[in-house]
């Protein structure tokens, strides 16, 4: 167990605190000094959120159509190396196309590396996967820590070419994933022989019974709502809260949010197993819309509390999701939930666009009126499913989308974050 934390917990930990945690989050904390530094607008800003998030699609999508890239080890170790060479890039030029091209590459990359690294943690110790999700929340605390330390008159290619250097310095540790090459394992193949003629790209996506179609319906659009949601906040959080606030709060506030998600994905694993997937989906998705709109609020008190909820749900959420579409019977659950989330990342900032003239602040109550509407859709999940679940065959959920899955003990389905955070 211990030589397994070594080899598989802590550098896919490190992986994704370099391409999640620092490579894609961290612009959210440099984004107010571009803003005052570079003549940055609040739109541009904006789009060059959207451009990430693009390219995180394409990524997703990428290693969903391609098993070997899903499990590539020199795909994993080219990825650190790009996100690290675009986040280099971005100080040495002021061209706004080049910036959108930059954090699209970054976006594309950030994608590999994750699914990659979450495919070779499931696979060597699905048990502590929660806590190598952890990375990500590690990553997003270390690059709070490292703009909140450097010298108020830094200016924003400092912080980037800083931000370049710690993520060097854990995709360094990040190059030891070493994935599983892509097998057909017995369990696959008996997958394949039960499915006959149902194994066909839309037979694949139909849940088992009409109830169930309707549930996964509503779990698609509350997962859909969670992806504009949970980013329209996850981007101009530190922009609302230190546009309203004096000193360093808005960094203090981002570094509150990766301190959160570090336990986060374990414990709601464990809740959701304990009182069920909808129920626990419903009550992250209200916290996470309550803490969203306290952040909103301005002061010291509400803006940390509102760190602190809003870091501890964003991936407990994609944790009980995908745990739930899975126990529908939908072996295509985590792809369409990945792109029903990705697309709705990529419409969150320009949804809130026409709202930017205005400040921040108004974008962070949106967010959180669209992720309340988002936990209004799972508690229906909820409620329609107060009933006998209909068993699972694990033929139907041996592979999905070619991602390992970890039926757990006692034929009980593990909880596996999909590609996409």
């Amino acid at each position: 167990m211990r030589r397994h934390l070594h080899t598989s917990v802590l550098p896919t930990a490190a992986a994704l605190a370099a391409a999640m945690g620092v490579g894609r989050f961290v612009y959210t904390p440099i984004l107010p000094m571009m803003t005052a530094q570079t003549g940055l607008t609040a739109h541009s800003g904006g789009h060059l959120a959207t451009a990430n998030y693009l390219g995180y699609l394409g990524g997703a999508v990428a290693t969903m159509l391609s098993p070997r890239l899903a499990r590539s080890g020199p795909a994993c170790r080219a990825a650190l190396v790009a996100i690290v060479a675009s986040m280099t890039a971005m100080p040495l030029t002021l061209n706004l196309f080049a910036w959108l091209t930059l954090r699209t590459l970054a976006g594309f990359a950030s994608a590999v590396v994750f699914v990659i690294a979450v495919n070779t943690l499931l696979e060597r110790l699905p048990e502590k996967a929660g806590w190598g999700f952890g990375g990500v929340g590690a990553g997003i605390a270390l690059s709070a820590v490292l703009v909140l330390a450097l010298p108020a008159h830094t200016g924003w290619r400092t912080a980037w070419w800083s931000a370049a250097a710690l993520a060097a310095i854990l995709g360094a540790l990040g190059v030891l994933v070493h994935p599983q090459p892509v097998t057909t394992t017995a369990a696959t193949a008996r997958a394949r022989t039960h499915r006959g003629s149902a194994d066909s790209p839309v037979a694949s996506l139909l849940p088992t019974s009409r109830a169930g179609s309707t549930r996964f319906l509503l779990l698609f659009t509350g997962y859909a709502l969670e992806g504009i949601g949970y980013i329209i906040a996850g981007t101009f959080l530190v922009a609302a809260v230190a546009q309203h606030s004096p000193g360093a709060l808005g960094n203090s506030v981002w570094l509150v949010v990766g301190l959160a998600v570090i336990p986060s994905a374990a414990l709601w694993a464990r809740l959701g197993k304990r009182h069920g997937q909808p129920a626990m989906l419903s009550v992250a998705l209200g916290l996470q819309a309550a803490g969203i709109a306290l952040a909103g609020q301005g002061s010291v008190a509400a803006s940390l509390t509102g760190a602190l909820l809003f870091g501890g749900t964003f991936i407990g959420v994609s944790t009980l999701a995908m745990a739930e579409g899975r126990l529908l019977g939908v072996r295509g659950a985590v792809a369409v939930l990945t792109v029903g989330y990705s697309v709705g990342q990529i419409l969150g900032p320009l949804l809130v666009a026409p709202l930017l003239d205005g400040g921040y602040r108004p974008a962070l109550f949106a967010s959180a009126l669209i992720v309340s509407l988002a936990g209004l859709a799972t508690a229906a999940v909820w409620i329609i499913g107060r009933k006998p679940r209909i068993s699972v065959e694990h033929s139907q959920i041996a592979c999905i989308t070619c991602e390992f899955v970890d039926d757990g003990m006692d034929d009980r389905i593990g909880f596996t974050p999909a590609p996409h955070q």
